[in-house]
C-alpha cells in the first residue's frame, strides 16, 4: 500500500492530504522504466566486454583460434623437421659433392639469409597473434629460400657430374717435367728468398731445375691462351687455360713447341725448359691458378708419381730456401 503524504497549510492551519496526479503518475513510471533500461543495457554491455560472458558466437570465435594456434604449432614443430633434414643436406652438399667437383663451399651467411625487407610481414600486423603469423611465415620464407638455394646447386652438381670425365682431364695432375730430367726441385710454393734482391717474399709456384731444353709437359687438357714474352719476370711463358676454373703457367722456357689457341692434352710437350727472363739459371717455372687465385701446385702431383716419390717431393718443396726467379 502506497504512503499517504500530507504537507501543513499555514492558512487553515491544519495538515492537508497531497493527491498525486495521474499524469505525474505516469510521468515517473516511465522515467523509472526508462532508467531501468538504461542501466540494464549499460551492465548488458559491460558483461559483453569481460571475459566471464561469451555469446555462442564468441565462444566459437575462440574454439578456432585455439585451433589455430594449434595448427600453428604443429606446422612450427614440422618446420624443425625440415630444418634438421635441410641443414643435413648442406653439410653433404659443402663437404662431400661440392669438395668431389672442386667447388667452393656455400657459405652459411647466403644459406641461411631470410628476406630483408622487412616490410613484406606489414600486412599481417595489427591482429590479436601478429607475431605468432609473423614468426611462422618468416620461417617458411628461410625455409624456402634454402630448399631454393639447394635446388641450385644440386642443379650444379649434377651438370659437373655429367662432365666429371672432361674435368678429370682438365685438372693439373702431373709435374711439368719429368723426373727423369728433373735436377731438383729448386724452391716450394710459399715465401722463399728472392734470388736478385735477397729479400724475402711470396714465391706463387714451383721451379723444377733441368738442363737446357728439357722438354716440358701439359699439365692438363685444355687451350693454349697466351705463349709470349711480355709478361715482365716469366721470360718466355706458357699459359694453358683448362676449363673449370683451372689454368697453369710455364715460364723461362728455352723455345715453344705450341702456340697460342692451339688445343693441348695431358702429357704433350708445349716446351723446353730454358732460363729466359728473371732467372737464375735453367728451370721452369710452374704455377697452378683457381679460380683466378693462385694454389699451391704441390697439391695437383697425382697423376705419375708414387705415395714416397710425393712425400720425397713435399719435403724438398717445403724447405725455405732462396728461389730461381
Amino acid at each position: 500500500m502506497a504512503k499517504v503524504k500530507y504537507y501543513y497549510d499555514s492558512e487553515n492551519l491544519a495538515y492537508t492530504k497531497i493527491k498525486t496526479r495521474k499524469r505525474a503518475k505516469i510521468g515517473y513510471a516511465f522515467l523509472f522504466l526508462l532508467s531501468s533500461a538504461l542501466f540494464g543495457f549499460l551492465v548488458f554491455v559491460l558483461l559483453l566486454n569481460t571475459p566471464y560472458f561469451e555469446t555462442p558466437k564468441d565462444r566459437m570465435k575462440t574454439r578456432e583460434l585455439e585451433n589455430l594456434k594449434l595448427k600453428y604449432a604443429i606446422l612450427n614443430k614440422k618446420m624443425d623437421e625440415i630444418d634438421d633434414v635441410t641443414e643435413a643436406l648442406e653439410n653433404r652438399d659443402n663437404n662431400i659433392y661440392r669438395v668431389y667437383f672442386n667447388k667452393k663451399e656455400i657459405p652459411d651467411s647466403i644459406r641461411q639469409s631470410g628476406y630483408k625487407d622487412l616490410k613484406r610481414y606489414k600486412i599481417l600486423e595489427g591482429y590479436n597473434n601478429s607475431q605468432l603469423v609473423i614468426n611462422t611465415t618468416k620461417r617458411i620464407d628461410k625455409i624456402s629460400k634454402q630448399l631454393a638455394i639447394q635446388s641450385k646447386s644440386l642443379d650444379e652438381i649434377l651438370k659437373l657430374a655429367g662432365t666429371k670425365s672432361h674435368l678429370l682431364l682438365a685438372i693439373p695432375a702431373i709435374q711439368p717435367v719429368q723426373n727423369e730430367n728433373l735436377k731438383r726441385i729448386a724452391s716450394g710454393f710459399g715465401y722463399r728468398t728472392d734470388p736478385f734482391t735477397k729479400i724475402r717474399k711470396m714465391h706463387n709456384g714451383m721451379d723444377f731445375a733441368a738442363n737446357t731444353g728439357a722438354p716440358i709437359y701439359a699439365t692438363g687438357d685444355g687451350v693454349v691462351v697466351r705463349a709470349d714474352n711480355s709478361a715482365s719476370g716469366y721470360g718466355n711463358h706458357i699459359v694453358i687455360r683448362h676449363g673449370f676454373g683451372y689454368e697453369s703457367l710455364y715460364a723461362h722456357l728455352s723455345r715453344y713447341n705450341c702456340r697460342a689457341g692451339k688445343r693441348v692434352k695431358r702429357g704433350d710437350i708445349i716446351g723446353y725448359v730454358g732460363s729466359t727472363g728473371r732467372s737464375e739459371g735453367p728451370h721452369c717455372h710452374y704455377e697452378v691458378h683457381k679460380d683466378g687465385k693462385v694454389v699451391n701446385p704441390l697439391n695437383f702431383y697425382y697423376g705419375n708419381i708414387s705415395a714416397v716419390e710425393y712425400v720425397a717431393i713435399s719435403q724438398l718443396a717445403n724447405q725455405e730456401n732462396q728461389s730461381l726467379d
